[in-house]
């Protein structure tokens, strides 16, 4: 897993994609993980013939997760996310493969000497873009930082 600092991260930069083969098992745990009842998540039947939609989707919580691992997944342990905002413009269904790409947009410090990655990130099916996200994530200055070591003051998302 790698360990990314400040110094690695520049405006401009391309995170590599990450693919996943959604099925019905991926759809039904994550609503079921974040306690989401409601039958179009689980219910295939409902979500059809009482939502009208094409099979059961992935719902908020679950792709708010998938969002966090790819960012992740991309600083290494220490990368510790402030905030992330994101728009859902179309549903993923199970037998459809999700595609997360992203670029860094700014690499700042505050004024406490956290450094802050700005990202762009999207997920797509196909030509279909699903939702696209805006994230600050705090990225370690050097390889003696921990910005999950900040508090207070000294943490400002």
């Amino acid at each position: 897993m790698p360990n990314l600092t400040a110094d690695q991260v520049t405006a401009g930069q391309k995170l590599e994609p990450l693919a996943y083969d959604v099925s019905a098992t991926t759809v039904i745990l994550g609503a079921l993980a974040s306690r989401d009842w409601r039958p179009m998540h689980h219910d295939r039947d409902f979500a059809i013939n009482r939502n009208g939609t094409k099979d059961i989707f992935m719902n908020t919580p679950n792709l708010a997760a998938w969002f966090e691992r790819y960012v992740t997944d991309w600083t290494g342990p220490r990368g510790r996310l402030g905030r992330m905002k994101f728009r859902m413009k179309d549903s993923i269904y199970p037998g459809e493969q999700m595609i997360f790409s992203g670029q860094v947009e700014t690499v700042e410090k505050d004024d406490s000497g956290c450094a802050w990655a700005h990202l762009n990130v999207e997920v797509s099916v196909g030509d279909r873009l699903c939702t696209s996200c805006e994230v600050r994530v705090a990225v370690p200055t050097d390889a003696n930082d921990n910005p999950w070591s900040r508090k207070g003051n000294d943490w400002n998302p």
